[in-house]
């Protein structure tokens, strides 16, 4: 057997028989990425490979969870100047085509994950092997961070799986399956995880024809055909995604139109150039912060080793119910109390239907529902690792509950609350051990919203803190630890969003105009539909906090709907009516959108913002970006409040705010963190 010189991050083996193994195993990391010197590397070892060529050649991964994940990411925030991107990714290019070019058999054999440029690598091998796993997944999902592939997958997905199939994975930055890569052409072989190494020397042996692009190919790559399709998908795109909010999915439609036909070299040519364009935008710079910033969010909940088995959720409404479910879905054993069973049951039938949409096999669903158990008479409080309380927003309720589940706790359990608005001083007076009592906040819908609110005060026990954090680890949660105080980070800043909609209302502005105005900013959802969706008696109830703190305004026509028990969403009516749990909104007509609607709602969440940055509500404020993303869905390519206030200036937010306090108002009047310097620096 003969090695190659050492290297950091690779090795280089050739076998007896003649097969030499390339082996990626990324120095100091448990999962592997193309770095510059990782490229670097592998182009010195098939300068060596390609001086003393062997029978063949496998690609490997020496990590056990996955082949690679993609490329360094972190190197993207060191590019600035299109040029010098443009240079960056032609010689990763380079690297990768000459691997791609060796005159021996070659195979890239899959042990778990192949994502980004760690598919674009296995692509341009001869063949690609994977295993059958659950872990085992591939794709292209640069699209996520605001870019396409860029080492040559924009060429390579569409010659293997056509461009039909090819595009729909690079635009969705979907995964795919082992069973449905094989049926696509992007794998040639599916086998057991113990089978891989095998598989791969007997395609290098047997070396079977090379996969080409097919008759069908070459007829959609046809100009006329490329354009209709082209023109089909960009309206497809557009239904979820403006150009000037996210452009590289609209840059990679265009690369095929435009070039589908053209010799490979322009295509990887033109893929660089594309590539180094997106990759500049404000798009992609702020979906790479969120990249980062949701990175640092699961790094807290791993301070922290803790073996969570059990969980006592009590209150089995909407919310409670729901995180009882997720609970459960996520492999722990849940009680679930209410007062009745009558009260549990609905629960249980929304539970059942998140499980028949997550969990495929039969027998793993199965599990999943006798883990989630009804405990009307609450036995599971003194078995259960974590507590949550999650009944209506009444304190003195919540204070009987803890008197009389806390005697009964076993030493070392979390007791928390799902208050979405009460801070903790005013909920753990009663306890014995009050600095034990904290907030796991999730957000409706439960299964949806990846954030939790970790809550606590300035003298919490940190070991409750720091349990809080893990358990939002186990359950595949993003923690934001967040100090107590009304209406926390995500509803203080939500709250003003709210509020200043329906003001905008009742001056006569079309329901539907308003919520086209946050759509337009590349919110998710419009507000008033928002509140409709939350609940018009939880955003009552939030409203009448955060007004008693701050002096926010509660509009009348949201009390007077509440005291009619027209709720929202849930009720079939709210400031729209409901049919099949979509809103009935009337057209906008003539009218013109008011010049300032849209920074009305988006000066409204951005001053308090910088209020909770101010305050120290969250430890800074790339963490106020964080929760406001994930917790309202802040357009993400903006990369939070805080984000778009520095890339559209604090001078002119400051200017703007004091023209919306002359024409509506003390609430735009700016807040005092945006004279202190040390928050913007």
């Amino acid at each position: 057997m003969k090695d190659s010189t050492t290297a950091r991050h690779w090795q280089l083996k050739r076998d007896i028989d003649g097969i030499s193994r390339l082996i990626f195993d990324k120095e100091g990391t448990s999962t592997n990425v193309l770095s510059g010197e990782v490229m670097e590397e592998l182009n010195d070892l098939l300068a060596e490979i390609e001086a003393d060529l062997p029978q063949g050649l496998i690609v490997m991964s020496g990590k056990t969870n996955g082949f690679i994940a993609g490329a360094d990411i972190s190197e993207f925030r060191t590019i600035d100047d299109e040029q010098m991107a443009r240079e960056l990714v032609a010689q990763g290019q380079s690297v990768i085509r000459r691997l791609g070019a060796l005159k021996c058999p070659t195979v890239a054999a899959i042990n778990g994950f192949a994502l980004g440029g760690g598919l674009e690598l296995a692509m341009v091998c001869d063949y690609r092997v994977i295993i059958d796993s659950p872990k085992a997944v591939i794709g292209l999902p640069e699209v996520k961070l605001g870019l396409h592939p860029g080492f040559g997958g924009t060429v390579r997905i569409v010659d293997l799986a056509g461009p039909i199939q090819g595009l729909q994975i690079m635009l969705t930055g979907s995964m795919t399956r082992p069973a449905k890569a094989r049926a696509l052409g992007l794998v040639d072989k599916v086998v057991h995880e113990d089978d891989l190494e095998a598989e791969a020397r007997r395609l290098v042996r047997k070396a079977p024809p090379v996969k080409k692009p097919g008759i069908r190919n070459k007829l959609l790559s046809l100009p006329p055909v490329r354009n209709m399709l082209a023109k089909k998908m960009v309206q497809t795109v557009s239904r979820k995604a403006r150009p000037e909010h996210y452009p590289s999915p609209y840059a990679m439609i265009e690369l095929w139109r435009r070039f589908g036909a053209s010799s490979e070299d322009t295509r990887w040519h033109e893929e660089a150039v594309s590539f180094a364009r997106m990759l500049l935008t404000d798009t992609s710079r702020s979906l790479v912060k969120v990249f980062f910033l949701q990175d640092r969010m699961k790094a807290l909940g791993g301070r922290k080793k803790a073996a969570f088995k059990k969980v006592h959720v009590v209150g089995a409404g909407v919310m409670g119910g729901d995180i009882a479910a997720w609970c459960a879905l996520r492999g722990l054993h849940v009680t679930l109390q209410d007062r009745e069973m009558k009260y549990i049951d609905p629960a249980l039938r929304r539970a059942n239907k998140l499980f028949s949409k997550k969990i495929r096999d039969p027998l793993l669903r199965k599990a999943a529902v006798a883990r989630l158990v009804a405990d009307v008479d609450g036995a599971g409080v003194a078995d259960a690792d974590v507590i949550i309380e999650a009944i209506f927003e009444n304190a003195e309720a919540k204070k009987a509950l803890y008197a009389d589940m806390e005697p009964r706790m076993k030493p070392g359990a979390i007791l928390a609350t799902n208050t979405s608005s009460i801070p903790l001083e005013t909920l753990r007076g009663g306890l014995s051990k009050p600095n034990g009592l904290i907030g796991l906040h999730f957000f409706n819908p439960v299964a949806m919203m990846p954030l939790v609110e970790v809550i606590h005060t300035h003298d919490s026990d940190q070991e409750a803190i720091d349990l809080g954090l893990a358990f939002c680890k186990r359950i595949d949660k993003l923690p934001l630890p967040c100090l107590s105080g009304p209406g926390f980070l995500v509803n203080r800043v939500l709250g003003p969003y709210m509020m200043e909609a329906m003001l905008a209302a009742e001056e006569g502005i079309p329901l539907a105009m308003i919520d086209k105005a946050a759509l337009d900013f590349g919110m998710p959802m419009g507000p008033i539909e928002l509140v409709d969706t939350v609940g018009l008696d939880v955003a009552y109830n939030v409203g009448q906090i955060l007004s008693e703190a701050f002096g926010v305004p509660v509009p009348d026509t949201l009390k007077k709907l509440v005291g009619e028990k027209q709720l929202g969403k849930k009720t079939g009516k709210g400031f729209y009516e409901y049919k099949n749990d979509k809103p009935q909104k009337p057209a906008i007509g003539e009218a013109a959108m008011p010049e300032d609607l849209p920074d009305r709602l988006v000066m409204a969440m951005v001053n308090e913002s910088v209020a909770c940055m101010r305050e120290k509500i969250v430890s800074d404020g790339d963490m106020v970006d964080a929760g406001v993303i994930f917790g309202t869905g802040f357009a993400p390519f903006r990369g939070g409040p805080i984000n778009y206030a520095r890339a559209r200036s604090v001078e002119a937010i400051r200017e703007r705010l004091a023209e919306l306090e002359t024409r509506h108002g003390d609430r735009f009047k700016a807040d005092p963190g945006w004279d202190q310097p040390e928050l913007w620096t």
